[in-house]
């Protein structure tokens, strides 16, 4: 646990709990505060000194419910990209009923091309089938129409180069109402767009149940009604509540690095720790290597190994996060 210790160690408890260490960290970035160059300049923050200590083996992985910026940031600029990865992607996990949907990019890239789409694809089918375990899975490409040629032209183009890949299950574009549907197992689009989803799945789904629990508590029998469904309701609510995920999952980075909303609760961050965990023993970083490698898209054409020895390292400040 990284930050003040005054503070890390009141929550901590005492005696601490096996297996926790705190680390004294007293400078921390704040939402407001310009990302990349708060990163370089503050190197004891406690983000940056958490992504050090993964970056130099210390700590397997990295969980924050702080600034996404300042993590993304200390994350590029201390971690890094694993080589031949264009811009990383925030992956979230949509847990739908029956089946869970992995979305990326909900954040990390406003702006994208038609080579970074392919990269999200393989970086999601890698992971989806490592960490959560769906065999070959489906995987789309967020747009306008299920057709090929709908969308944008990064869109259009990277349906050309999927489609023609045997060594991803492409099924092709799936529109908004598909993304809940379970129309695939990875859906990818540009941070922009994906962003907006998130955010608007997330407040629908406050809204129905804050909507669901007004009615049911807005008369005799309405209450007397939701006693007996309780019970079901209550599994389904735990079933749809993201903090049953944790965070959202940066793909692309050379160790596990998992981002969470700065309202989370214990028990949304102790399922990001558990995410987070999962990735290190699954090895997901070395599988999104290996696909990405096997399929011939990282960057530059060549070897990924090769190609990190020739090019720099993306910097933060190319990255917009929202």
């Amino acid at each position: 646990m990284f930050g003040p210790l005054d503070q890390v160690s009141a929550a901590a408890g005492d005696p601490l709990p096996a297996g926790v260490e705190l680390v004294d960290a007293q400078d921390f970035i704040a939402n407001d505060e310009e990302a990349a160059r708060a990163v370089r300049a503050r190197p004891e923050a406690s983000i940056v000194v958490a992504a050090e200590a993964v970056a130099s083996g210390r700590a397997a992985a990295l969980v924050s419910a702080g600034s996404t910026g300042a993590a993304l940031a200390a994350s590029l600029l201390r971690i890094k990209r694993i080589p031949g990865v264009y811009r990383p992607a925030v992956a979230a996990q949509l847990p739908l009923p029956g089946r869970q949907v992995l979305l990326l990019d909900v954040g990390a890239n406003t702006e994208v091309r038609p080579e970074h789409l392919v990269q999200f694809a393989y970086m999601g089918a890698a992971f989806c089938e490592g960490v959560l375990g769906v065999e070959r899975p489906e995987v789309g490409l967020l747009s306008v129409g299920e057709e090929q040629g709908k969308g944008t032209p990064e869109i259009v183009a990277a349906y050309e180069q999927l489609a023609g890949a045997s060594s991803i299950n492409f099924v092709g574009n799936i529109e908004g109402d598909g993304v809940t549907a379970g129309g695939a197992d990875v859906v990818v689009t540009g941070g922009f767009a994906g962003n907006i989803a998130l955010k608007t799945m997330e407040g629908t789904f406050r809204a129905v149940t804050g909507a669901i629990r007004d009615r049911i508590s807005s008369g005799t029998a309405s209450k007397l009604g939701g006693l007996l469904i309780r019970s079901r309701m209550r599994g389904l609510r735990a079933q749809l509540d993201p903090e049953t995920v944790g965070g959202a999952y940066l793909l692309g980075l050379r160790s596990p690095v998992v981002i969470c909303h700065g309202s989370s609760s214990r028990r949304a961050i102790a399922n990001a720790i558990a995410l987070a965990e999962r990735g290190v023993t699954e090895n997901v970083v070395g599988a999104i290597e290996q696909s990405l490698q096997s399929a011939g898209v990282v960057r530059g054409g060549g070897s990924a190994t090769s190609d990190s020895a020739t090019r720099p390292s993306v910097l933060a400040d190319s990255v917009e996060v929202h």
